[in-house]
This record gives C-alpha cells, structure tokens and sequence, in this order.
C-alpha cells in the first residue's frame, strides 16, 4: 500500500527467493538474505550492491551453494575460466 506522497507504507513485504521465485514466509527462519556489494578495479566498495535471498528450502535440500553461484555467474560477478 502506498501513502499519498508514493511511499510504501506497509508493514510486511514479502521476500521471495531469488533461486526458485518461491515465496519466503514471515516465519521461516532458515531463509537468508545476503547483500553483495561491488568494488571498482582498484578493490574499493562503490555503495552498489546486489541481493539475493535463499529460501531455507533451497538451504535444506544442499543446493543453495550451486544455486548462489549460478545467480553471481548471471548478474557477471562470477565466472568460471580456468
């Protein structure tokens, strides 16, 4: 919901996961959220950074190492060259 000056106003946004596009309940508690920040050539933090949130499902199952590396590889912060 939003108020008249176009702020979210809310009290509850729902996360939802960034590897499977589920839903994250308000009381799961083996969910995490993991900010990844950017640097510049020289190795410095420029403020930008990206999130991403593992559902605890994914957690459970062992997967969310493969699926974290799969979402840095298509937003270009990992690659996989030898």
């Amino acid at each position: 919901m939003q108020n008249d000056e176009g702020k979210i106003v809310d009290l509850y946004l729902p996360r939802k996961c960034s590897a499977t596009n589920r839903l994250i309940p308000a009381k799961e508690h083996a969910a995490v959220q993991l900010n990844v920040g950017q640097v510049s050539e020289q190795g410095v933090y420029t403020g930008d950074f990206y999130t991403f949130a593992i559902a605890g499902f994914v957690r459970v199952r062992g997967e969310s190492d493969a699926c974290l590396n799969r979402l840095l590889h298509q937003k270009g912060l990992l690659t996989f060259a030898k």
